[in-house]
């Protein structure tokens, strides 16, 4: 009887770090299965074209790969993170660590022995220094579980390394913050097209970061259907409480679209080009007309006549029509967000 082949469960990023450790596991005969967890704030994107995302990750990489939403218990995570915050409000310890318990839980469900990752030491100064790298294996319960293929070498050897799980001696010592060696295994494996390291997670952006840390300081109910809207166009507090928001771009304004709820308004420009906005928590009737001074404000200037601006307002399938001219920005300036 043929020996049952080994499996291996990848934290898969999508970035080239990941994508090496995967291919260089799956080298030694080894199936890999990749999950790549999803949160508003990296990979939800991926959510609305899943099947396109698999089958092109397969093809490109050789790599299966899973997509897993963990939103509900990451919005939990961000309340209060055990190891505190980065520069902005990037929880990366508590990321990883969360990240690898959700992966360990999986393991039984794939038959995976083990788990890999693309850490490489000393690369990123929160999360992946040495005494960073332990922590996070004992807080995530993974201790002796974790196979790190890119720099391996450069740290003790782990369960599946002394079981003769996986080879040792074909892992690799890669170390500090240069690229090149990941850039020169890259071509041994003709993967060209990868994404810069600099991208990532949305936490980290010094603006993005600070609306979602003001909107968890504001509020004690964290609603999840709030945290995609925050991370898009230009946003306004209004003075009657209403939260209003308004793209910037046709992109954004497809984005906002999409995150339409129960009880928002949809504002559009009916005549002229302009922006798609959702005034959402509205209570006070007044908010609709604020709202549609705000969109003509925002409205393609050349076009603005004397009259108002026709503007359509639909809530809950139901639609009406506005008019409205440009609100003065000495009047909604205080409102703006950053």
């Amino acid at each position: 009887m043929a020996e049952k082949q080994i499996t291996a469960l990848a934290l898969y990023s999508g970035g080239l770090d990941s994508t090496l450790a995967c291919r260089v596991v799956a080298d030694q005969g080894i199936k890999v299965v990749a999950v790549k967890f999803v949160t508003p704030f990296f990979g939800h994107e991926l959510l609305l074209k899943k099947e396109d995302y698999i089958k092109k990750t397969k093809e490109k990489f050789g790599i299966d790969v899973i997509l897993r939403d963990v939103t509900l218990q990451y919005l939990e995570l961000l309340k209060k993170p055990a190891h505190g915050f980065g520069r902005y409000f990037n929880p990366c310890m508590d990321c990883k660590i969360f990240l690898l318990s959700e992966a360990k839980k999986m393991m039984p469900e794939l038959g995976a022995s083990f788990l890999v990752t693309g850490e490489v030491v000393g690369q990123r100064p929160m999360s992946q220094r040495r005494d960073a790298l332990r922590v996070i294996e004992r807080d995530s319960g993974c201790e002796g579980l974790l196979v790190r293929p890119l720099c391996a070498k450069n740290l003790e050897p782990t369960l599946p390394e002394r079981d003769g799980l996986i080879d040792r001696n074909k892992l690799f010592d890669f170390s500090g913050r240069s690229r090149t060696p990941q850039m020169k295994l890259a071509e041994h494996y003709n993967i060209t097209d990868y994404p810069s390291p600099a991208g990532g997670c949305i936490l980290a952006d010094p603006i993005l970061s600070a609306r979602v840390e003001a909107y968890y300081q504001q509020n004690k109910k964290i609603v999840p259907e709030d945290m995609l809207l925050l991370l898009v166009g230009r946003q306004f507090s209004l003075p009657t409480g209403g939260w209003l928001v308004i793209g910037r771009t046709e992109e954004e304004n497809e984005k906002i679209e999409t995150q339409l709820q129960p009880g928002d308004w949809l504002l559009k420009t009916v005549e002229i080009p302009g922006p798609t906005a959702i005034l959402r928590n509205s209570v006070e009737p007044e908010e609709i007309d604020t709202a549609a001074a705000l969109v003509v404000r925002y409205a393609k200037k050349s076009v603005i006549g004397q009259k108002p601006v026709k503007i359509t307002a639909e809530q809950n399938g139901l639609q009406q029509y506005l008019y409205a001219r440009p609100l003065a920005d000495a009047l909604s300036k205080p409102w703006l967000k950053k």
